[in-house]
């Protein structure tokens, strides 16, 4: 029974409810799998209107799928309820794959209503299939004898996922808390669709509109191009537009010399979903919190962060607080030193006011060159997108673990931006479909991420087709892509979850690929970052665009020698926002509708952390991952993996690296294992212990052994 994965966040799109009463006709390319290569969506032939009726058949038919196995007069066996509830769904989870894909990176107000009408739906189809107690009834009849079934490992996974989702889901609760639950379920369905579709708009409204060209002042010509592209995008002649990304800070701060400039685009990212008009989310998410602690409270647990880490790696609120809480000193005092030193290149800068949150990562830049010599537009010319792709991302990826990449021109993308790669195992074979979506559109989410149209299963016969979404500023007509070193870490960021779907080799599609927890998702493409500085592979791509020559080894020594530069702020930003999450999902079901900026001032000043110069990396408000991208209480998540994935690569690097054996070794051992066994049992077996902060620390420069 596959339920959609989003953006590898795993936020589970529910699985469907419906009447069968809205047929399609027959011509719904979404119907049957597609005829196309590895059954990548024919998006020549797909239009909006081919969803809805493809949501409802879908809904429909599953349901009838499920009632037939609920109601097998036959005893119960793996093979009729739980290898049949696999089977199931099939053009439902094929429309959800489709339509949330494209609807995260290029939807219209079309694909919105259709959000707004199906998502409750889904969310009331999910309650449908969990709360059906003939089913719950097969599924723990095999789940209480499953010592005498003779299963393998991963179906005993597989049955032990059923069973813990069934009863997370409420198939042991009584009718009266069914009854609320499905109420509760239904209400944060629909809110959670108007946050998503509230803070698009909110992110495009807020977006800094500038009169003249000399506030810019900082930003090269391609910047300065893009922001005058951007307003007569808009309709807006003789203005320059700065779009805003989803994070607090945004990337034009560390270049604008007015500061007056940065101020006003800090604000607007600060404000942007606060404003008191309709795009505000604060009472939006004021009540998805209580409703997600009043639907814990049915469970018995003290608080929806209890409920939703339950199949985490973590396991516990307490400890996730106690790893967030190691953090905190060593993050602190380099806040500290670092501010302290930001405040003094304001004074050599002849200036005399305070440090303010706008004016630290303009004079951090200014710091990291005095200190280190190094200038990020000496560095922009040699990260040319398309030479990072091709000659970084694929060629970390053919010397670790052999595979090759093709283009294919002939297989038709959702937009003229997405390029389309063939990728080839390392003997030639075909091992799945990759789409590469990286710039930014006013209709697209923000941040970066990666899912699937179609996923890895051998009981379904499919390959895995993947697709890769970040939002990079587009260059102007006739100029050269060039991207920041930021996007080339997001590339191989987000090509590291691609490599734990297109490696996945699982029977099951519930436990396939990237099906993972969150706090271990995150752990292969965080590992894969490593690779983007890596001797050979930085060599391989880092090139001049003009003519091709290597960036300079004097260069290439400041950028590592600058590694560590700014590293309290770096890490505190996302230490922040890891525990503001922790504490709206702390909250108990008896506390009250909470005041947004109250709570949140006060769950901020708790840190330990000097957030008044170092903003969580996102404010309640705007803060996608927790409201609408299933990471409730699992923010931590990005923080707990880089702890796994330091430690890991601390043990290539204690092998000989960038190798075929050790590539190989990971990818047997930890990227195509999907959700087959434990996570703890799967990384001791690599690692050959458990988890240590060190490394990571390390890796900061908040240590200086690794202890």
């Amino acid at each position: 029974m596959p339920v959609f994965r989003h953006a590898a966040a795993l936020a589970a799109v529910a699985l469907p409810l419906l009447s069968s009463t809205a047929l399609a006709a027959p011509a719904n390319p979404l119907f049957q799998a597609s005829p196309l290569p590895y059954q990548a969506p024919p998006f020549d032939k797909i239009k909006d209107s081919d969803y809805v009726p493809a949501f409802e058949k879908g809904m429909a038919d599953q349901l009838k799928e499920m009632q037939a196995i609920a109601n097998n007069k036959a005893a119960p066996t793996f093979d009729n309820t739980i290898v049949a509830m696999e089977r199931s769904g099939q053009l439902l989870n094929r429309a959800q794959s489709v339509f949330y894909g494209v609807y995260s990176a290029d939807k219209d107000d079309a694909m919105d209503a259709i959000d707004s009408k199906e998502a409750p739906k889904l969310s009331q189809h999910q309650d449908e299939i969990y709360l059906n107690p003939k089913l719950f009834h097969r599924v723990k009849t095999l789940y209480d004898n499953r010592a005498k079934l003779n299963l393998n490992a991963e179906q005993a996974m597989l049955l032990e996922v059923y069973y813990q989702q069934f009863v997370h889901s409420g198939a042991e609760l009584n009718h009266a808390d069914q009854q609320k639950l499905r109420a509760i379920n239904t209400q944060l369905s629909k809110l959670e669709t108007t946050y998503n579709q509230k803070l698009i708009a909110s992110a495009k409204a807020g977006a800094l509109v500038v009169d003249k060209k000399e506030a810019l002042a900082g930003l090269d010509d391609g910047a300065v191009a893009s922001a005058q592209k951007a307003a007569e995008g808009r309709k807006l002649s003789g203005k320059y537009v700065l779009p805003l990304q989803n994070t607090t800070q945004q990337p034009d701060l560390a270049s604008l010399s007015d500061r007056s400039t940065r101020e006003a685009l800090f604000n607007q990212s600060w404000t942007r979903a606060e404003k008191g008009d309709a795009n505000d989310t604060r009472q939006t998410i004021a009540e998805i919190a209580q409703l997600r602690a009043e639907k814990a409270a049915l469970f018995g647990y003290p608080n929806y962060a209890a409920y939703t880490l339950y199949d985490q790696m973590a396991k516990t609120p307490a400890a996730v607080n106690s790893f967030i809480h190691q953090l905190v000193p060593a993050t602190a005092a380099e806040q500290h030193r670092e501010a302290a030193e930001l405040q003094k290149a304001i004074g050599e800068d002849h200036q005399n006011f305070t440090l303010k949150p706008w004016d630290w990562n303009y004079y951090a830049e200014r710091v990291r060159k005095q200190k280190f010599d190094l200038n990020q537009n000496d560095v922009k010319p040699y990260f040319e997108l398309h030479t990072v792709l091709t000659d970084g991302v694929f060629y970390a990826a053919n010397q670790l673990y052999g595979i090759t990449f093709e283009p294919r021109k002939d297989i038709p993308a959702y937009n003229p931006d997405v390029m389309v790669f063939e990728v080839k195992d390392k003997d030639g074979s075909p091992l799945g479909l990759m789409y590469f979506d990286y710039f930014k559109r006013d209709n697209k989410s923000g941040g970066a991420w990666m899912s699937n149209f179609v996923g890895q299963s051998d009981l379904l016969k499919t390959r895995p087709v993947i697709y890769n979404v970040a939002n990079f500023t587009k260059a102007a007509p006739g100029q050269p892509q060039l991207i920041t070193s930021d996007d080339v870490t997001t590339m191989f960021h987000e090509f590291g979850h691609a490599l734990h779907g297109l490696f996945a080799s699982q029977t099951y599609p519930t436990l396939s690929g990237t099906a993972v927890a969150r706090d271990f998702v995150e752990f292969p493409s965080q590992f894969n970052e490593n690779w983007a500085m890596d001797p050979k592979v930085f060599a391989h791509y880092a090139r001049h665009y003009k003519t091709g020559a290597p960036m300079p080894a004097e260069l290439v020594a400041k950028i590592k020698k600058a590694a560590h530069f700014n590293q309290g702020y770096a890490l505190g930003e996302i230490v922040a926002a890891a525990q503001l999450d922790m504490s709206w999902h702390g909250l108990s079901a008896d506390a009250p509708r909470q005041d947004v900026d109250q709570f949140e001032a006060k769950a901020l000043n708790e840190t330990g952390l000097d957030v008044a110069n170092v903003p969580p990396r996102y404010r309640s408000s705007y803060f996608l991952h927790i409201w609408g991208n299933g990471y409730s209480a699992g923010y931590y998540a990005y923080l707990w993996t880089e702890m796994l994935d330091q430690d890991v690569f601390s043990w290539f690097q204690s092998h000989g690296g960038l190798t075929r054996e050790n590539g190989q070794r990971f990818r047997d051992m930890i990227l195509s294992k999907g959700h087959t066994m434990d996570y703890g049992p799967m990384f001791k077996a690599f690692y050959g212990k458990d988890p240590e902060i060190g490394p990571m620390l390390a890796h900061r420069g908040l240590v200086s052994d690794g202890k």
